[in-house]
């Protein structure tokens, strides 16, 4: 079998593939493409640790990795990424960010979510037939993000569909598009600008706190954010914290479609909505794989990934492998054993993870008390194929 993550069946159903590679190719080399692939939890784990051999520095995804040109724009700083840097960078600029997202601070953000939700809910009031994507699950992520960061009302819904064409991408083809490259200059000029209007005019929201966030350095001084680390951090914030849970909640209500026990068990205990989450983000995890780049050689199974590679975490794999989870291809909301890494792993574990969680949780409360009877056509859904993110674009319902 092939590894293609531009494929039809990458995007789709490639959980047959993940199986094969984790038990026959668990150190896969696709020479076609040019790059390697762990798919075993373990390993996965390991590598993700081990950032003096794995650098994150030269791109997230494979068209990057394999575009040299794109590793020396990521080291330049024109626009730097948090999701791109290995220490001493990423634990500067992590130390900043983080106050922004204490566990108390993503719990006082409840009644946005619970607010924004339900209002994207109590449009739907008397329709007989929806998209959980179209009207639920695409729109409301951006809002919550937005607000919280303080990003005018009227551009929310822009921001979303500029995040959309940067991701996607053609069947076969690695490359962005060209609404794609115009997306992503587009949503840089509208950052730089809000965050030099946010310099001149104190305004509420995060986008203000990490203007104003403050660390020491080792000789005792104090330092802040660069300009163009906060707009690329606010960009990485805004484009993770819309896509993931949009992507987590239309898998989620499809495949509580598939095993409607556990919906059943879920609608009789709203109290299970977290761990509901959780085994919705091991089962189709938003992002399936995490890139990463060789410097130095690492051996697993007897198998050498010399230095120079593009290595690639595929993280969807992982989440399925029979040696770390009981029973892995049963969905179960009660599942005991290891968190799936679908945030990652390591140092670069997903900072906004626990509100991506929340959001998540309140989403499928929502949608089963308001509508405990609703049916997806499973045979109608329609999937995205963008850039290592994965879930469906169209899920039709009835209720």
């Amino acid at each position: 079998m092939e590894f293609d993550p531009f494929s039809v069946e990458f995007f789709e159903d490639p959980w047959e593939m993940y199986r094969w590679l984790r038990d026959e190719a668990p150190v896969y080399c696709n020479e076609r493409l040019g790059f390697w692939a762990l798919s075993r939890y373990e390993d996965c784990v390991a590598a993700a640790r081990d950032v003096e051999t794995f650098t994150s520095t030269k791109g997230v995804n494979l068209a990057q990795l394999t575009q040299a040109e794109f590793g020396e724009l990521a080291q330049s700083g024109d626009l730097p990424l948090l999701i791109m840097m290995d220490p001493p960078d990423h634990v500067r600029m992590r130390k900043l960010v983080s106050h922004a997202f204490t566990p108390r601070r993503v719990a006082s953000w409840e009644p946005v979510v619970q607010r924004t939700v339900g209002r994207f809910l109590d449009d739907l009031a008397g329709v007989r037939e929806f998209d959980v994507t179209r009207d639920l699950a695409g729109p409301f992520p951006v809002e919550v993000i937005s607000e919280i960061m303080g990003v005018p009302e009227r551009d929310r819904q822009p921001i979303r569909h500029w995040t959309d064409a940067m991701l996607e991408v053609e069947v076969g083809n690695p490359f962005p598009t060209a609404e794609g490259i115009e997306a992503a200059l587009a949503m840089q000029d509208y950052f730089r600008a809000l965050v030099t209007d946010s310099r001149r005019h104190r305004r509420e929201g995060m986008l203000c706190d990490l203007l104003e966030a403050e660390v020491e350095r080792p000789d005792g001084g104090r330092e802040r954010l660069s300009d163009e680390e906060v707009v690329g951090f606010v960009i990485l914030l805004m484009a993770a914290g819309s896509e993931t849970v949009t992507k987590l909640v239309g898998n989620g209500v499809m495949t509580f479609e598939e095993w409607p026990d556990q919906r059943e068990r879920l609608k009789a205990d709203p109290t299970l909505a977290a761990s509901a989450v959780e085994e919705c983000l091991r089962w189709r995890a938003p992002a399936q794989y995490q890139g990463r780049w060789s410097l130095r050689e690492r051996e697993f199974h007897g198998v050498t990934i010399s230095a120079g590679q593009p290595v690639l975490l595929v993280i969807g794999a992982a989440n399925r492998d029979e040696r770390a989870y009981v029973d892995p291809d049963r969905f179960d909301i009660t599942r005991a054993g290891p968190t799936g890494i679908t945030f990652g792993h390591g140092i670069h574990f997903c900072i906004g993870a626990h509100l991506a969680r929340l959001e998540g949780r309140i989403a499928f409360t929502e949608l089963y008390r308001r509508w405990p009877d609703l049916q997806v056509d499973l045979e109608a859904v329609q999937y995205v194929h963008m850039a290592n993110v994965a879930g469906p674009s169209s899920v039709p319902v009835a209720v």
